[in-house]
């Protein structure tokens, strides 16, 4: 039965990620916000890192740094461990330099489905904020009904895809160990599930919480032990670097076959890890409490950067100048393990079951957070308590589930799901771009003058927000 759901899914997603949908529709997005936003991702960096240090307008809301932790722990996961191995077991090195691209690019679609996010927002009774992509469907292109496609598509990729592939690759970590048995999967399977329901009964407010505090850690943590491995073999630098830029532009390869080629593989877990355009992170967004929506535009795309060209490129080199040479059999935890040892001997593997085990949990916390604010889109309201509850232990099982399925399923699953909210809000957000085009020259009008930068949805010639009236 799982064989035949797994080929079902397969089947789909091979056609979703064929040159010609997933991975142009990214790229060219990417491509024409970064023109129309004239190159906000490196123009405006030093002012994106600037802004998440503010703090919110109002004590006890959501600031920018506090979504951008949400945002990160649902992008920095077991996808910047597991799926880089995977991308260069099965696309090569190169595939490291098309997830480069691909984050690059990102960054300005990530500016604009957050600033509309922020700008579509709505306001609790206790003065907090919610919102994404679902409500900018319905109040902004007055679609309500492709809104509820995606808070579907949104609740199978992170409650489902996402949550189960992060259980999967975290008991997938210990397989390197000699205690590593089916048991083990199961032990860990439980483990997780508790663990998850313990951190989501809290609700949002504790969510944010958790992941404020783990992810700085485990981030810094992981990239200096990656900077001491390189240190440690600085004398490959240029044969690493030759293999990613060499291999990247392998055009006989690439043509030969686009689906295991470097450019697919790079797009593939480029997106499965930053997320860069499917319309997540604006869940997150939107619940900042900042003065203008630009802020939260730009705090965005910086999650895009530290993802995948801190925590990517840090697994990537971590593997790359161990030596260990990538082949398919290895793809996935297997790939990691063997380097690591190679590079820091025993430690290596200990250190490396850490990190997945950090990751796959903020992973599951971060995705998690993105449901609820689908279930509230969905239902016209508020969920009941006891809806919530149910929800939530259902959640957990799924958890627990993911640790006990194939690796097949479990990355098909989630390469599917993210493919349908791709399709549906790529083309979204170049509709309705011209909002978050304006408020960013606002923005930037207003620093250049040196006037309060408080946004009013007149401003810029909007009278259908919520949160933004003059």
């Amino acid at each position: 039965m799982i064989n035949a759901i797994d080929n079902v899914v397969n089947a789909i997603s091979g056609i979703l990620y064929k040159p010609y949908i997933i991975p142009l529709l990214l790229v060219l997005a990417g491509i024409y916000f970064t023109i129309r936003l004239g190159l906000p991702q490196f123009r405006l960096f030093g002012e994106s890192i600037r802004v998440v240090k503010e703090k919110p307008v109002n004590m006890g809301s959501t600031s920018s740094f506090g979504a951008l932790m949400v945002s990160t722990a649902s992008r920095v996961g077991t996808g910047n461990i597991m799926g880089v191995s995977t991308a260069i077991c099965f696309g090569g090195p190169g595939a490291i330099f098309w997830m480069w691209i691909t984050a690059l690019l990102g960054g300005a679609s990530a500016f604009v489905e957050s600033t509309l996010a922020q700008i579509y927002k709505k306001k609790n009774p206790d003065g907090t904020f919610y919102g994404g992509p679902s409500y900018y469907m319905e109040h902004a292109l007055k679609q309500r009904w492709l809104g509820v496609i995606f808070a579907i598509a949104l609740l199978l990729t992170y409650a489902v895809g996402y949550n189960m592939l992060a259980a999967y690759n975290t008991q997938d970590t210990f397989s390197s160990f000699s205690f590593y048995s089916r048991t083990t999967s199961i032990v860990i399977g439980v483990i997780l599930a508790v663990l998850f329901a313990l951190s989501i009964m809290g609700g949002a407010g504790r969510l944010t919480k958790v992941t404020e505090v783990l992810v700085p850690i485990m981030g810094v943590l992981y990239v200096v032990v990656s900077i001491v491995v390189i240190i440690m073999n600085i004398g490959s630098i240029g044969k690493v670097l030759g293999m990613i830029f060499g291999s990247a532009f392998d055009f006989k390869a690439i043509f030969g076959g686009f689906t295991g080629s470097a450019i697919m593989w790079g797009i593939k877990r480029g997106l499965y890890s930053n997320e860069a355009g499917m319309g997540s992170a604006p869940n997150a967004a939107a619940a900042a409490d900042v003065s203008h929506p630009a802020k939260q535009g730009l705090v965005q795309m910086l999650s895009v950067f530290i993802d995948t060209l801190l925590i990517c490129s840090a697994t990537a080199f971590m593997c790359l100048f161990s030596g260990v040479v990538p082949e398919e059999e290895l793809a996935g935890a297997a790939y990691v393990s063997a380097s690591m040892r190679a590079a820091l001997g025993g430690f290596g593997p200990i250190f490396m079951a850490v990190a997945v085990c950090l990751f796959a949990f903020t992973t599951l916390i971060g995705n998690y957070y993105y449901t609820e604010g689908c279930w509230r889109f969905l239902l016209k309201k508020d969920p009941g308590k006891g809806f919530m509850t149910c929800w939530r232990l259902f959640c957990s099982v799924l958890v627990f589930l993911g640790a006990i399925i194939s690796a097949g399923l479990a990355w098909d699953g989630a390469d599917l799901t993210q493919g349908i909210m791709v399709i549906i809000n790529v083309p979204v957000i170049i509709l309705l771009g011209k909002p978050a085009y304006d408020a960013l020259k606002d923005y930037q009008k207003k620093k250049k003058a040196g006037v309060d930068d408080h946004f009013h949805e007149s401003d810029i010639g909007l009278t259908n927000t919520e949160c933004w009236k003059g």
